[in-house]
């Protein structure tokens, strides 16, 4: 179980450059219709594109912006995001074949940032989950923080060993003092 984000930043911004596209053409069109002054006179839009040479700069920077802009649409839709279900191990035979677990990189989150939060002598903790790493930032108002990093990291450990991810990540801690000797 893997599910796939849904891409939807870059397909809400095609979705809008369209819309507001279809629009001004709409309202123009209705203007002329009624006999007003359009927004944009398509006359002098058409004579502007009709003079322009291919040799001109203004060509090839929009096409230049035109080719980046398809060829990041083109990577978005091609390239695999982030899983956002990461699935877990599944041992007993019995349920391998009728079920797949997983939990959301979110949720994942959340509980080894509390798991994280809750060794004595954090007063923060932020985390990010990587494809194959948990990095873990903590601070602490403590002045002298050894062995804090190891707790950590077995108190993150401890509760990824409960859970029981299909890929299991390494654990990377790192520890900010906000005081000074």
């Amino acid at each position: 179980m893997k599910r796939l984000p849904r891409r939807s930043t870059p397909a809400v911004l095609v979705a809008l450059t369209v819309l507001a596209a279809c629009v001004l053409a709409a309202v123009v069109s209705v203007q002329t219709l009624l006999g007003q002054d359009p927004w944009v006179d398509p006359r002098a839009v058409f004579a502007a594109v009709h003079d322009t040479r291919w040799e001109d700069p203004v060509v090839a920077l929009t096409a230049a912006v035109c080719v980046v802009l398809g060829a990041g649409l083109l990577l978005c839709a091609v390239l695999p995001g982030n899983p956002v279900v990461l699935p877990l191990r599944d041992d007993d035979p019995d349920t391998r074949s009728t079920m797949d677990s997983g939990v959301t990189r979110r949720s994942l989150r959340n509980v080894l940032r509390t798991a994280a939060s809750s060794v004595d002598g954090v007063t923060a903790a932020r985390l990010t989950l990587g494809r194959r790493t948990i990095t873990t930032t903590v601070s602490t108002d403590r002045t002298i923080t050894d062995g804090l990093a190891a707790a950590v990291r077995g108190a993150v450990e401890n509760r990824l060993d409960r859970i029981r991810p299909a890929i299991r990540p390494a654990v990377v801690v790192h520890v900010k003092a906000r005081r000074t000797r």
